[in-house]
């Protein structure tokens, strides 16, 4: 598979290369915005883009966006060390099939790339969110276990929950790729916290706002660490705008 590298720091394109042609990727190089669009043509000979967000010229969301235009169903990951959700929100709007942070290691970047790669040819109805998994729930059990594939290479897929005298117990399955066993790891919601928060919402938040708690708590560690967490995660509260998402939540 060939993959187009676009980044304006000589070293970040060389590291980069060097990282993928170890995992058996064909690699080009582009400086800048204007040359990645047109090394990439009408995007055939890539499988993948890995893109700069800050570039001079063209910034990265405005190549992404001409990327997709001339083929909707490229595979561009988004590279930045300015990442904020703002950022990712208006990536994954403009078409971006996967944001990775720098500084990433060589194997950061494979598994993310290996994620994109795999999230880019999965079928259109194959569950990458919260939302499908829940819907999964109605399918036949011989379906295959949906797993959400988070931006920086990770695949997590929910086991269960199960409520003891401490709180509630979320279980997850955690892989940094797909040859991998993976880690079974705990998030809990202890009982102080879930009485907390149905004080100040004024209601007893569902068995799904909570699922969500954990679930948002597992993911935003692995974004942050870029690592599976060492023993179990505690949610320990619960603030704003998820209070209002609780009141809200109850009345569905």
């Amino acid at each position: 598979m060939r993959i187009l590298v676009v980044d304006d720091e000589p070293h970040l394109r060389r590291m980069m290369r060097l990282a993928l042609e170890g995992a058996g990727y064909d690699v080009e190089e582009a400086a800048d915005g204007e040359q990645a669009l047109s090394m990439f043509g009408d995007g055939s000979r890539f499988a993948a883009t890995l893109l700069d967000q800050r570039m001079p010229g063209l910034d990265g969301l405005e190549v992404l966006s001409r990327l997709k235009q001339r083929r909707a169903d490229a595979c561009v990951v988004m590279v930045t060390a300015y990442a904020t959700i703002e950022l990712a929100v208006e990536a994954m709007k403009l078409g971006a099939t996967d944001f990775v942070r720098k500084p990433m290691t060589p194997e950061t970047l494979r598994r993310a790339v290996a994620a994109a790669l795999a999230r880019s040819s999965a079928p259109a109805d194959a569950g990458v969110s919260a939302e499908a998994a829940v819907a999964a729930s109605d399918r036949p059990t011989t379906m295959p276990p949906i797993e959400i594939w988070t931006t920086n290479g990770f695949f997590v897929r929910r086991l269960g929950v199960t409520e003891e005298a401490g709180g509630l117990s979320h279980r997850f399955l955690v892989r940094q790729g797909r040859g991998e066993s993976g880690v079974e790891i705990d998030v809990l919601i202890p009982a102080r916290t879930r009485a907390d928060t149905a004080r100040q919402a004024g209601c007893q938040p569902s068995a799904e706002f909570w699922r969500r708690q954990a679930e948002s708590a597992l993911l935003n560690h692995l974004w942050a660490n870029a690592a599976v967490p060492h023993g179990s995660l505690v949610v320990g509260r619960v603030t704003g705008a998820l209070v209002h998402a609780a009141m809200d939540a109850s009345r569905v």
